[in-house]
């Protein structure tokens, strides 16, 4: 990695990949709130990329930047394949899942489960490094059922390490793989950001980003005080404002945050762009409905998209119409 500390610096504040959740649009959307905070897409897993519509998996907009693939599966040969397609994309990193905690992940030998396989870990990291220039990074767990111990956690990062990998995003709960749904491995088993802090301490030459139950910019700030970066999931996703000051207080920016009107009428022209492609308004708007929350006629605004966005031939005017029904600050 050619700038390693310009490239640990960008992940101060990473949005996380979030199935689903983290498309395209939701992505550029977010963008208009922070110029800075590093973004993620929704996993894509290999089979996708090599046998079903590489364009519409790998479609971003460049001001997406700087943007992440996730890939998800464990075969070096196929990943290494996907890291070329994410190169040759322009994204600026690829990034490997090994803490995504659903059945259908677990059965298809990656995600959390892989966890248990710290060398098949870094021969995946190996391969997609060996195959590519950009930055190939890791998501994990602290552990996975009984093997949860500091010693164990420490010596999967110092495995994959080994292989290349020199960012780690680690999320600060390990992840049961039997008993326990998806949403329940990410608020049963409990936080532990000490063994995260504890890395970065044991391995200080390594880039060491916190994830997990983090939902004020406050809270960000302390763990910056441990780690190199923070990574925000759920809370960047139902309430998107939070990224409006990540600028300013976790990057030193000048400047004004934008206000969630301004980011509004930023975001309809790449509507307008969409829909003249044949996006459905929906798959957009679906993404927006909790920019305002607390202000007077919030619940008027979730309410006008959430019946017209759907409706057939629904243009901005929707959003026009519901953003109309928010009191601008300076009218409080």
């Amino acid at each position: 990695m050619s700038d390693f500390s310009n490239f640990t610096a960008q992940h101060r504040f990473c949005v996380a990949p979030m199935m689903e959740w983290t498309d395209r649009h939701c992505r550029y959307f977010l963008r208009l709130l922070s110029q800075r905070a590093f973004l993620y897409t929704e996993m894509v897993t290999t089979g996708a990329l090599i046998h079903g519509d590489r364009e519409r998996f790998l479609a971003f907009d460049p001001a997406e930047h700087p943007v992440a693939l996730q890939l998800g599966g464990s075969e070096p040969e196929d990943l290494a394949r996907c890291a070329v397609m994410a190169q040759e994309a322009g994204y600026d990193e690829v990034n490997l899942n090994v803490g995504c905690p659903s059945d259908r992940v677990s059965s298809g030998r990656f995600g959390a489960s892989l966890m248990r396989e710290p060398e098949r870990v870094a021969d995946c990291v190996r391969a997609m490094g060996e195959a590519v220039d950009i930055p190939v990074t890791v998501k994990h767990r602290i552990g996975i059922d009984d093997l949860d111990s500091y010693e164990f956690l420490a010596g999967f990062v110092d495995k994959v390490a080994s292989a290349g990998c020199q960012l780690f995003i680690v999320h600060a709960r390990k992840a049961w793989l039997q008993g326990l749904s998806p949403k329940q491995n990410r608020e049963i088993p409990p936080l532990c950001y000490e063994r995260v802090h504890q890395l970065k301490a044991d391995f200080p030459h390594l880039a060491i980003i916190i994830n997990g139950g983090l939902t004020t910019l406050e809270a960000c700030q302390a763990q910056l005080e441990h780690v190199d970066g923070v990574m925000v999931g759920r809370e960047a996703y139902y309430n998107p404002g939070i990224l409006a000051d990540v600028d300013r207080l976790l990057y030193g920016e000048q400047g004004p945050a934008p206000t969630p009107h301004e980011v509004v009428e930023r975001f309809v022209p790449y509507v307008e762009a969409r829909l003249a492609e044949g996006v459905p308004l929906q798959a957009m708007t679906r993404h927006i409905l909790g920019l305002f929350p607390g202000m007077p006629g919030a619940r008027a605004w979730r309410r006008h998209i959430s019946e017209n966005a759907h409706r057939d031939g629904a243009g901005v005017e929707v959003i026009l119409e519901a953003l109309g029904k928010v009191r601008r600050p300076e009218m409080l």
